[in-house]
């Protein structure tokens, strides 16, 4: 299949104001979804969106544009407000629509912002959809006539579905009495759902992050800013802390001495709980971007490990494929299929506490067999078009560190699908080392890649 325009790894994606996140632009793709959409919706039926969105103030007017073009489509929408992008997930299945939409760029800055779908069955919608869209995307746009256009109506208990499920992820028999919970919401979408699932299952609870002003998501806070979170946790004297990003599918926690833990991590801790339960399915999917020692520290489980390309949607085509339920990345996306139908960050934090929970240990208890090797990422801006594959620089300085690092370390280069820059990634065993080797192979990626 030849290489998409507008889609990435995670959606429709860039900078405010600048192709493709315009208003005509998006007014346009709501269109191009309808159209594609109403062609699977029952005869004498309008096919049914919900649409949710995170905190950016461009969510007003993006959600405009695209429940203008996807009424003029003859779509009816529905409208959740600022909810977790897992909550659209989990509300189109629950309200039988024919998909969802989330207007969102996850842990990006506020003046980015994108467009995600998900299917009828709370997956993110296959390639092939993606595909059909696009090339309704280049067509002309048009207007159903007046009486075949869709209706609009708002959802006004979305919160609440959503916290009554997340909380079901958790046993019942089970509660979180006596802990004491920082919760860091980012500033993003689930500033109003994080705090009352553990209050409710609970836990006593100290929200931060959960102010909203349409420009302060994910700044200085938030998954992608653990260290805020590891502040919070101590000067509380709180048992643990769970940081999500801006629309709410990360997770990153950090115990009662301000340690943190990444998605590789957490994975493990859920994973080792289950093993020792007997209650894993398969084996464990992470992405090429998976530390090593994760790897080695599930295979002394017993655990089979699988790695898929980087992007959560990518783990759980994997993970459908093998017949697994568990799978996620360093990042702290994780996806836990008997619980969700997509990464959670609330439900994943629910799981973690759980395995403690069960275990009665610490989070450095549960990690004691885990030992992350070094891993230094360095993100380098690339100009629109470059070919990382086909630059001449780029292949020998490739090929030069992995010689100097002879077997006992990775290399992966690898261009973001949800941000303009090249993700240089080198593991090893000494850190120092590594990050000099990471630095030296950016620098070289930097003189040809760079705008």
């Amino acid at each position: 299949m030849s290489a998409r325009k507008y889609f990435g790894t995670d959606g429709v994606r860039g900078k405010v104001g600048e192709a493709p996140i315009t208003p005509e632009v998006v007014m346009h793709l709501g269109f191009a979804a309808g159209e594609v959409l109403s062609k699977e919706a029952p005869p004498g039926s309008h096919a049914a969106v919900l649409i949710g969105k995170d905190t950016r103030i461009s969510g007003y007017l993006l959600e405009s544009a695209l429940q203008a073009g996807l009424a003029a489509a003859g779509v009816d929408v529905w409208l959740a407000g600022p909810m977790p992008t897992p909550a659209i997930s989990y509300l189109t299945r629950a309200l039988r629509l024919s998909a969802g939409v989330v207007i969102s760029a996850s842990h990006n800055p506020y003046d980015d912002n994108g467009i995600k779908f998900f299917g009828a069955n709370g997956h993110k919608l296959p390639d092939e959809v993606e595909r059909r869209i696009e090339e309704r995307l280049d067509a002309p746009m048009h207007c159903k006539p007046s009486a075949q256009l869709g209706k609009a109506r708002r959802v006004l208990d979305a919160d609440g579905r959503y916290i009554e499920f997340c909380k079901s992820t958790f046993p019942t028999d089970r509660d979180l009495r006596g802990m004491k919970i920082v919760v860091d919401a980012a500033n993003g979408a689930a500033y109003h759902v994080a705090g009352p699932v553990l209050h409710e299952l609970g836990a006593e609870v100290i929200e931060v992050g959960n102010h909203p002003d349409g420009i302060n998501i994910n700044a200085g806070c938030g998954a992608t800013h653990p260290g805020f979170l590891a502040a919070k946790v101590v000067e509380h004297g709180a048992d643990i802390g769970l940081a999500l990003d801006g629309d709410g599918d990360r997770l990153i926690m950090v115990d009662a001495t301000g340690r943190i833990y990444d998605g590789d991590q957490l994975l493990y801790v859920i994973a080792r709980n289950r093993k020792l339960e007997g209650r894993l399915d398969g084996g464990v999917v992470g992405t090429v971007m998976t530390n090593f020692g994760m790897e080695q520290a599930l295979g002394r489980l017993g655990i089979p490990f699988a790695r898929s390309s980087v992007g959560d949607r990518y783990v759980l085509e994997l993970l459908m494929a093998r017949g697994w339920t568990l799978g996620g990345e360093g990042s702290g996306h994780i996806v836990c299929l008997d619980k969700h139908t997509t990464g959670d960050g609330l439900i994943s934090g629910l799981q973690v506490l759980n395995a403690l929970a069960i275990s009665g240990e610490s989070l450095a208890d549960a990690c004691r067999d885990l030992s992350l090797l070094p891993q230094v990422l360095i993100n380098v801006p690339m100009r629109r078009g470059f070919d990382l594959k086909g630059d001449p620089s780029v292949a020998p300085a490739l090929a030069d560190i992995e010689q100097r690092l002879a077997g006992r370390g990775r290399v992966l280069l690898r261009p973001s699908g949800t941000e303009p820059v090249v993700r240089v990634m080198v593991e090893g065993e000494e850190e120092g080392r590594v990050r000099g080797l990471a630095e030296e192979l950016a620098a070289v990626i930097g003189k040809v890649a760079t705008p």
